[in-house]
């Protein structure tokens, strides 16, 4: 099921299995999006989200890295996560001056693309003037292309599946079916973790770190639980407070909206005939588009009113040859599809200015936190995301899909001017799941900063977070290759390789 990488579609639409691999978090309702309570995806499982996200393979732009650098960050500048990103990597494309070879996590590109697909590669080129990229991992993000992925052969390359493998370090132990409560502090210093396991309790002794990888839920949740967050809401929960920090704070996500448009090129089909007959496939022979991604096409665009650099894109095109739940899968139910062939395109914004919080609903470890990443509480990432269905509107529209798109399904000519898309996009906005920023890392001078350039979280010895929330702002692209390069560093400042000023 986890191996697989096109089971991706079962793990999420049907309840009884998601259940099965994830947490089930939902935000609070949400002001600006209707009042939904919206899905917070989090593996539930060894290699974490990494084990059921959509295997996209994205570092971000070069600049994402050199601005945290700017802030304070120091030893994060491109050229400083440069060597950690080819060490880690197993390119298909082999080493070059940025791309690694070797590595344990196995990236290659996406193939076997539909006709529908390669016709919108070429239409995104087109209509928007943005060249031909092979490679936005490369020197240049800005462009179109086909994705990249951390599968091969059949099999995802998840955290666990890249790093605990058959040759995993011979003094790890992994105690699964056991979860955390909090980390253990003796004064200033983290001594160890307690943790619930078979119906009680128990500490487990650091021999003299503690490393919390729990993502951008798990690790500001469990600091909270630790004493460790804003003095007055701990205080509030009857938590003694051990250092006072933002945590839970710089809560932010990308977004996209799914649109859909018919396209028999497209070939697949959401029923379970056309399913089971991709397992069979695969089983069989292999090479099926169930041993890949459902993702085919990506672009990196830079609009007309962009904000960042100029060579800089800020925005963002998924696109996969299946149609797509409308308006939204908020509720946990097994989600019809329009069982034709179609192209589902999804203009993202990854550049968010809305912030929120994470906050802990109870001193009970096991109550779920309280989630509020404030989606659209900006009134620019709403402008921008309605900007992106126009646009994607436009290139639908090109001539070398009029022979490939024969109808717009989602959201639907019924909604065809900027104040109707306006009015409606609250209903349909989706995580794309990558929410990140609540242990935040920053300078000796910055009041925001949860943990330092070391990802050692401040006033407490002995204790680092090396995950997705460490990050100042999120990157500009699909953001679990930038995770496992967060923890690549993490293993370089322990073992004192490239060690920075703190």
């Amino acid at each position: 099921m986890i191996r697989v990488p096109g089971m991706i579609s079962m793990m999420h639409s049907v309840p009884q299995i998601k259940k099965r691999f994830d947490w089930g978090y939902y935000t609070v309702p949400q002001e600006h999006a209707a009042g939904r309570r919206i899905p917070v995806t989090r593996g539930k499982l060894l290699g974490g989200s990494s084990a059921i996200n959509g295997m996209l393979f994205v570092r971000g732009h070069r600049r994402n890295y050199d601005d945290w650098a700017a802030a304070g960050c120091t030893g994060w500048a491109y050229e400083d996560v440069l060597p950690a990103y080819r060490r880690m990597e197993d390119w298909e494309g082999g080493a070059s001056e940025v791309r690694g070879a070797g590595g344990p996590v196995a990236v290659t590109r996406q193939s076997g693309l539909t006709p529908a697909s390669h016709a919108l590669v070429d239409a995104l080129g087109e209509s928007l003037g943005t060249p031909r990229n092979d490679d936005y991992n490369g020197t240049e993000q800005t462009g179109v292309g086909i994705v990249q992925m951390s599968a091969r052969d059949g099999v995802r390359f998840s955290a666990s599946h890249a790093y605990l493998g058959d040759d995993r370090p011979p003094g790890l132990r992994i105690r699964s079916a056991a979860t955390v409560t909090r980390v253990v502090l003796e004064g200033n210093r983290a001594v160890g973790v307690e943790i619930a396991e078979g119906g009680r309790r128990r500490v487990l002794r650091a021999g003299r770190e503690v490393v919390l990888s729990a993502g951008v839920v798990g690790s500001a949740q469990l600091l909270l639980l630790s004493g460790v967050g804003p003095a007055e809401q701990l205080r509030g929960l009857g938590i003694d407070v051990a250092a006072d920090l933002p945590v839970g704070q710089n809560l932010h996500d990308h977004l996209f909206v799914p649109m859909t448009f018919l396209a028999p090129s497209a070939q697949h089909r959401g029923t379970a005939a056309h399913f089971f007959a991709g397992m069979l496939a695969e089983t069989l022979r292999g090479g099926s588009w169930l041993g890949r991604t459902v993702f085919e096409a990506m672009a990196f665009v830079r609009t007309d009113a962009a904000e960042t650099p100029a060579d800089q894109p800020d925005l963002q095109v998924h696109a996969l040859p299946w149609s797509y739940p409308s308006p939204n899968q908020d509720a946990p139910v097994r989600h019809s599809v329009d069982a034709r062939p179609a192209l589902t395109v999804m203009p993202t914004l990854i550049y968010p200015k809305s912030r929120g919080e994470l906050r802990l609903a109870s001193a009970d470890p096991t109550a779920d936190p309280l989630i509020d990443p404030g989606y659209l509480s900006d009134a620019d990432d709403a402008r921008f995301l309605v900007a992106g269905m126009k646009l994607v509107r436009e290139v639908m529209a090109h001539k070398r899909l009029v022979e490939v798109v024969t109808g717009e399904l989602h959201p639907g000519r019924a909604l065809a001017d900027e104040a109707a898309l306006t009015r409606e996009l609250p209903q349909r906005i989706h995580s794309v799941y990558h929410p990140v920023g609540t242990c935040r890392m920053g300078g000796p001078d910055d009041p925001a900063a949860v943990v330092d350039p070391e990802l050692r979280v401040r006033g407490i010895e002995g204790l680092r977070v090396a995950d997705a929330s460490v990050m100042p702002t999120i990157t500009g692209g699909n953001t679990n290759a930038p995770a496992m390069l967060i923890g690549e560093r993490c293993a370089e400042l322990m073992t004192g390789a490239g060690v920075v000023a703190g």
